[in-house]
Formats: C-alpha cells, sequence, structure tokens
C-alpha cells in the first residue's frame, strides 16, 4: 500500500492550494484519513481528519479555511486550502487507516509535500 500526495507549492499570502493523496495497492478498505503538518522547527501536528462516512474535524488553526474532502472510489483524500497565510508554510503530510485482505486496519503515511506561504 502506498499514499502519494501531491500539489504542494509556492503560493502569495491569501492565496489557495488543493492538496490531494491517492492510495494505492491491496485495499480492502479505508476508514479515517487525515492530513499532518510540520513546519520547520517544530513538531507535527495534526490539522483535518475525515471519516469514511464523511464526518470532519479540524484544527482550530486551519478552521474556516481549510477543507478535507475524499472521494472513496478514487481512493483520494484531498485538502482544500484557502486565505493561506505565511504560517502556513509546512511539510503537509497525509494519512489514512487502511485494511489489506480484510486484514487489520493499519496506518499508512504520504511522503509529504511542501507548501510555501510567501511574497
Amino acid at each position: 500500500v502506498q499514499l502519494q500526495a501531491s500539489g504542494g507549492g509556492l503560493v502569495q499570502p491569501g492565496g489557495s492550494l488543493r492538496l490531494s493523496c491517492a492510495a494505492s495497492g491491496t485495499i480492502s478498505s479505508i476508514a479515517t484519513m487525515g492530513w499532518y503538518r510540520q513546519a520547520p522547527g517544530k513538531q507535527r501536528e495534526l490539522i483535518a481528519t475525515i471519516t469514511n462516512g464523511g464526518s470532519t474535524d479540524y484544527a482550530d488553526s486551519v478552521k474556516g479555511r481549510f477543507t478535507i474532502s475524499r472521494d472513496n472510489a478514487k481512493k483520494t483524500e484531498y485538502l482544500q486550502m484557502n486565505s493561506l497565510k505565511p504560517e502556513d508554510t509546512a511539510v503537509y503530510y497525509c494519512n489514512a487507516m487502511i485494511a489489506r485482505n480484510w486484514g487489520p486496519l493499519r496506518v499508512y503515511w504520504g511522503q509529504g509535500t511542501l507548501v510555501t506561504v510567501s511574497s
């Protein structure tokens, strides 16, 4: 199983970016999916989660600006980021709880994609 994150880049303050994270491999089910970020010199923090039923939760720092979503048929999650601020600059990681061959759920991580917010 692999998670491939994409969509990072350089954006000006106030701009928008959309991150994607696609799961591939022998997958029988995907439960909760999420996005984390790690800014330079800081610990990795959880910023958004979405269950397989579509329930979402957000860190206070991104609430109202970021939207997490998923397409179960494509085994992909997304993070729409609006009104970006310089303090949103970080490496963004996706993760997901995935079962292979109807076995137990395990947590898998994507490789990280860099988002830089700067003028």
